[in-house]
């Protein structure tokens, strides 16, 4: 059977829940993402914006990285790694449902919340991960509007959900009072994280995170993505590092100064490359000398003074006083 295309994700979600269908309603657009179904009912969603069940397991300390990742190669192939991973005894069936149930929420709001995103059905698609719990696909359409109404309540800008996170350089006001979650996002946002990245940095739903932001740009402590500069560069300049010369071409530019504009004299020219040099500015270096060589007679320059003379009966009794001091 070809893949199914339409406007709405929800409503083909509702279409393929009521013919009882299985398979991967797949969803375009940024962040887009995917809805497993099993007979008509969500067994999961997944987006690049909101954490899997995996990162959620290990960033939370719940599970080791090695624990899941040896679950996955094992299970994967059969869609059985959350059984895996409560017959070896890692999780319990309530802690792998409640997981699933959160990421699944958490995923389907992305997901859906684009009634205009391209969307396609791939029936007989299933998800690695198994059927862990069965939930009824009009709930879930439910509550993703339920949420977009709750965010729209807080702050009705949705480009907070995908931009990266810029706190103001100013606070609006002299005391601000933050929650222990706002002040992690302050923290960990460095002007260029994502909601996305800092759901997945902090282990926490997408979500959650989302409704964090809007309540901070409600309030002045983050950018709204509209009011950043287009113009502002996206790239910074590095100074050059030191000891390296940069030439600069500079002209005659004339300075008015009185009546008659007088010309700034050019800068001299470079000097001429020596041996081994690396750089148009760097002087030339002298030839080497072998040791005990003398110079050459332009560089030698005049004889230094010979001393006249010196009294050695003088020098003799110096040498006796100073042996007698010993």
């Amino acid at each position: 059977m070809a893949p199914t295309r339409t406007a709405a994700p929800g409503d083909l979600l509702t279409q393929v829940a009521g013919a009882r269908q299985t398979g991967a309603l797949m969803v375009g657009g940024h962040p887009g993402g995917t809805v497993y179904v099993l007979e008509g009912r969500v067994i999961y969603a997944e987006s690049s914006a909101a954490p899997g069940v995996g990162e959620l397991l290990t960033s939370s300390g719940r599970l080791a990285g090695r624990t899941w990742q040896n679950a996955l190669d094992l299970g994967t192939s059969t869609a059985r790694v959350g059984r895996l991973l409560v017959e070896q005894g890692h999780l319990t069936q309530g802690e792998l449902e409640l997981c699933v149930l959160g990421a699944t929420y958490d995923a389907a709001y992305f997901v859906l919340a684009d009634r205009s995103a391209p969307t396609e059905f791939v029936p007989g698609a299933t998800h690695w991960l198994g059927p862990v719990v069965h939930i009824d696909a009009i709930a879930v359409d439910r509550e993703v509007r339920r949420r977009i109404g709750l965010l729209d309540e807080i702050c009705p800008n949705p480009l907070i959900d995908v931009s990266p996170v810029i706190p103001v350089t100013r606070p609006p006001r002299e005391r601000v009072t933050l929650t222990a979650p706002q002040w992690e996002l302050l923290v960990q946002a460095d002007g260029q994280r994502t909601p996305a990245d800092l759901a997945q940095l902090l282990g926490r739903a997408g979500y959650a995170i989302i409704q964090e932001l809007r309540r901070m740009a409600a309030a002045g402590l983050i950018e709204l993505p509209e009011q950043r500069k287009k113009e502002s560069p996206e790239f910074v300049r590095l100074p050059h590092p030191r000891g390296v010369a940069v030439p600069i071409a500079r002209e005659a530019v004339p300075v008015v100064a009185g009546p008659e504009p007088v010309a700034r004299h050019p800068p001299p020219a470079d000097p001429p490359p020596g041996e081994n040099n690396a750089g148009q500015n760097r002087l030339p270096r002298l030839a080497r000398r072998k040791p005990g060589a003398k110079l050459p007679k332009e560089f030698a320059g005049e004889s230094p003074p010979v001393h006249q003379g010196t009294d050695e009966v003088l020098l003799k009794r110096i040498r006796t006083a100073l042996r007698a001091l010993r």
